[in-house]
């Protein structure tokens, strides 16, 4: 049960704590830095247990459990982290960047309790290549945000209020753009799928 791609499954959800705890300070660029090559780590693993898992024949149940999971837990914990030390603010609408994660996070405990209600009976339900287009904003959003703590600092002047961005921060102005992308396409395929599962529905 305990294969090697459920061993790295199992590790991206032991590595979420250290990750939001790496996050914590928004002044702490180091921090941030160890917390994106995490990041891009999980990601790693991410790939590399369904190639695994495929190419062994090692499909599990407890794979397929997982799998999901690990991915939900560690997009929500960034979101949150990163929402409450201020790094979803930005030029013109301040804390409005929120609304997008929030957005996010609703689509994805939506669909969680959309696929528990469908999977008594029997009705799957595939990912889009928009879906995977939605993920991979999300996961590029999310990166840069983090990346954009290690190379810039928190991204507002400290006591700025409305915010007042740090001069030069594009890399935390690219994971902002991305993230409202992202928000977007969850809108899109968040609909696409309720479409499927109220078919379903008396």
């Amino acid at each position: 049960m305990l294969s090697l791609p459920n061993l790295l499954t199992l590790s991206r959800i032991v590595a979420v704590p250290l990750l939001a705890f790496l996050l914590w300070w928004p002044q702490w660029e180091l921090g941030y830095a160890l917390a994106f090559a995490m990041y891009c780590l999980m990601g790693i693993t991410d790939y590399f247990d369904g190639y695994l898992a495929r190419a062994s024949g090692r499909v599990s149940r407890l794979g397929q459990f997982l799998d999901p999971i690990a991915d939900k837990i560690m997009i929500a914990a960034v979101i949150l982290v990163l929402a409450a030390q201020g790094y979803l603010r930005g030029p013109y609408v301040g804390d409005l960047h929120v609304i997008a994660g929030l957005i996010i996070l609703i689509r994805e405990i939506a669909v969680s309790g959309l696929r528990e209600f469908l999977g008594p009976l029997q009705v799957s339900i595939p990912v889009s290549k928009l879906a995977k287009w939605k993920t991979t904003l999300q996961l590029v959003s999310l990166g840069a945000l983090i990346l954009g703590g290690a190379v810039h600092g928190a991204p507002c002047v400290p006591g700025s209020e409305p915010c007042i961005p740090r001069p030069g921060q594009w890399i935390h102005l690219v994971g902002l753009t991305t993230l409202w992308g992202a928000a977007v396409l969850t809108v899109i395929t968040g609909w696409d799928y309720l479409r499927v599962g109220l078919k379903h529905m008396d």
